[in-house]
């Protein structure tokens, strides 16, 4: 039985990983201060035996000073010890103010890092996105690889690459730590994750599924006209994260895209979730614009492939109804 140490468990990621990791006999002691998630995520794991839930915040002194004691206590009857950090704010309203993504996403994780070194983990995988890749997110040659230089609009630009330049130190952060032999792990630049779970319509997804269900129409921004995007599961996010964590020789502090190939318009993300929800040809208005927002992002992920077995296997229409019956739940 392997011990998983997991902060933002009620986000999408972490709440998938803390029922298929529980599911399988493993221990799971996971946190959240629900700032963008409810314990309605995680209510179905919260009588497992294998779940301790904590309401702590990542930047809480006492709060991970009492995690830590707890990771002592239980770590000895366990074969690994592995933790996961998906707290993050990814709201793209937060994006453009750095002080709301910075404590959590870069502090944060800097210290949930060191955590887990003092404990003497054995793994840690970062959980990073796709932002980082800004304004050079896609390529014809099958989309942006990891290895791929980064071009990011600046200070000048927009506000918006705060987020994204946080979350590229914490690969530093991570592939330093690796470099001096202090723990094992790696960084995952996750593409649009979505979930049946998610139960505030702030991503693209859920705003478009209830607009549609409470009005009939949605609204949009302008830049919603030309965008494109891929959409992963939260099921296949997991499962990354979960391969990446079993594979002993992709640890070695570099970084992963985990994202599927299947690009779709927003227009006709629209027609989509209308198609689930019994509505034709749905409204669309236009209202707004975002700066420095990507017109297409598309991700390489044949590096993860190579290394490990994984590959998404919730296609988005399949997603998109998972979605909609969990609604009318």
């Amino acid at each position: 039985m392997n011990l998983y140490v997991i902060s933002g468990v009620a986000g999408m990621t972490g709440n998938e990983l803390a029922r298929r990791l529980t599911a399988s006999g493993d221990r799971v002691i996971g946190f959240d201060n629900f700032f963008a998630s409810s314990v309605r995520t995680i209510e179905d794991v919260l009588s497992n035996t294998n779940f301790v839930f904590y309401e702590y915040d990542l930047n809480n002194e006492a709060q991970m000073e009492s995690l830590k004691q707890e990771i002592f206590k239980h770590k000895k009857s366990c074969e690994k010890l592995i933790y996961i950090n998906c707290a993050a704010v990814v709201h793209t309203e937060h994006f453009y103010y750095v002080n709301r993504t910075f404590e959590t996403n870069v502090i944060g994780m800097k210290k949930f890092l060191e955590q887990a070194i003092e404990v003497e983990a054995n793994v840690y995988i970062n959980c990073s996105t796709s932002e980082v890749y800004s304004m050079n997110s896609w390529n014809s040659d099958g989309g942006v690889s990891e290895s791929d230089y980064i071009t990011m609009a600046n200070a000048e630009h927009s506000q918006r690459t705060s987020y994204a330049t946080g979350k590229l130190l914490t690969e530093f952060f991570m592939k330093d730590a690796v470099a001096e032999h202090k723990i094992k792990g790696c960084s995952i630049r996750f593409a649009n994750v979505y979930s049946k779970n998610e139960l505030y319509p702030k991503h693209i997804i859920p705003h478009i599924i209830n607009e549609l269900r409470n009005k009939g129409c949605v609204e949009l921004l302008e830049n919603s006209k030309v965008n494109k995007r891929t959409f992963l599961h939260n099921e296949d996010s997991c499962a990354a994260v979960i391969a990446l964590a079993e594979t002993d020789s992709a640890l070695d502090g570099s970084v992963y895209n985990v994202a599927t190939d299947e690009e779709i318009s927003i227009i006709d993300l629209v027609k989509l979730c209308g198609e689930k929800l019994g509505i034709t040809d749905p409204e669309i208005m236009f209202e707004g614009y975002r700066e420095s927002d990507p017109e297409r992002r598309v991700l390489s992920t044949q590096k993860i492939r190579t290394r490990t077995n994984w590959i998404p296997k919730i296609t988005l229409s399949q997603g998109i109804e998972m979605c909609v019956k969990e609604l009318e739940h």
